[in-house]
């Protein structure tokens, strides 16, 4: 395990490495924190300990750039002049934790134990999202096979495209199904969930800002935009974005160019641009909740995904499928449905779609016999 030791007393780097060592860590030292910028992005650390007051750049600003850089080792930040004020700033800025100088061993060793225990865990439910979901649509199902046939068709040019359907049905995979079969494959694919940012917040999320331009804009900051330059940008959710918001969306897909919150200066930008939303937005226009212009900029191509109750077919595909890919995450082995479970699924309603069958495969799978019965199904679902 590699800890990197961030301090500019000499003597508390040394006296770090010199206890972490004996411990059995792998330990490098940075005396400020463009040295620690450096090798945080040439090396990847399991923990990171960072002084807070260090001449020249603090380390709260090291931890702000860390976290913009998408470094995902935890940062425990370390100082002889801590306070509960600035402990609860720092764990806000993104910090894992807070320990005060003088420096207990015992303290050290457990919030390094919980700091890559909690590391660990996020990487492993991570890719056992991605396990379980994937990045393919299962089914054979005709309306499935119509929504493949269509991104064949779209995905190798640049138009953009308007994905609607219900929650869960599985608009984030048409979308990214549209960019691995793009000539931008080999570039960002960028997700922003509008639905989940507050409205006085889009605006520098997807244009970015310039430090001082609000009261919390402490630095640079560059948006999803820029973000994706040569790339796609999906925008999920677009109906709940501002009308401020999609002004500007607007301007960017008629220019090319963006400028930050907090200045004038043009940025020109190349992004192909996906949306996706569960609303009607012709209902949103006329309710004057959604821009005309904007809805034809973006609905060049229109995709619908199907729900899961259109296409009950695909359930047996889909189930088995899941089923292999939770066994397999958990390290158990494959559990099968009998015949008459799974056309007691097949039966059932589904509001929550793809998301909700899921749910429902892992609950039985845990619950129900072996094989699944449709007893359990009538039991658990």
């Amino acid at each position: 395990m590699k800890i990197l030791v961030v301090d500019d007393e000499k003597s508390i780097r040394y006296s770090m490495k010199e206890i972490l060592q004996d411990e059995g860590y792998e330990v490098e030292l940075a005396e400020d924190g463009p040295s620690a910028l450096e090798l945080a992005g040439k090396e990847r650390y399991d923990v990171i300990f960072c002084d807070i007051k260090m001449p020249g750049m603090e380390g709260t600003e090291v931890l702000d750039r860390l976290v913009a850089d998408g470094v995902d080792s935890p940062v425990i930040m370390i100082s002889g002049h801590g306070d509960i004020g600035t402990a609860v700033d720092c764990i806000k800025k993104g910090a894992f934790d807070f320990i005060q100088k003088p420096l207990d061993l015992n303290r050290i060793l457990i919030t390094i134990k919980n700091a890559t225990d909690k590391n660990n865990l996020v990487k492993a439910n991570r890719m056992l999202k991605k396990k379980v979901y994937g990045q393919q649509m299962i089914g054979q199902s005709q309306a499935l096979q119509h929504v493949r046939d269509i991104i064949a068709k779209v995905a190798p040019t640049d138009a953009r495209v308007l994905i609607t359907g219900a929650n869960g049905s599985g608009k984030e995979l048409v979308a990214r199904s549209i960019f691995q079969q793009s000539d931008r494959s080999a570039m960002p694919y960028i997700e922003v969930n509008c639905a989940a940012i507050p409205s006085e917040l889009i605006e520098s999320e997807l244009f970015g800002h310039e430090k001082g331009s609000f009261t919390s804009a402490v630095k640079q900051h560059k948006g999803k935009f820029e973000q994706a330059d040569g790339g796609t940008l999906f925008l999920d959710e677009i109906g709940d974005m501002s009308l401020a918001a999609q002004a500007k969306v607007l301007r960017v897909l008629q220019e090319k160019k963006l400028s930050r919150v907090g200045s004038d200066k043009d940025i020109e930008v190349d992004v192909r641009v996906i949306a996706a939303t569960n609303k009607d937005l012709k209902a949103e226009i006329e309710k004057g909740n959604f821009r005309e212009d904007l809805y034809h900029r973006l609905s060049v191509i229109v995709i619908k995904v199907p729900s899961l109750d259109e296409r009950k077919e695909d359930i047996p595909l889909l189930v088995e499928y899941f089923a292999g890919q939770i066994c397999a995450a958990s390290g158990k082995p494959v559990r099968a449905f009998d015949p008459e479970a799974i056309a007691a699924l097949q039966k059932h309603s589904w509001p929550g779609n793809i998301r909700e069958l899921h749910n429902v495969v892992e609950r039985l799978l845990i619950l129900g016999g072996n094989p699944v019965s449709a007893r359990d199904v009538e039991d658990y679902v």
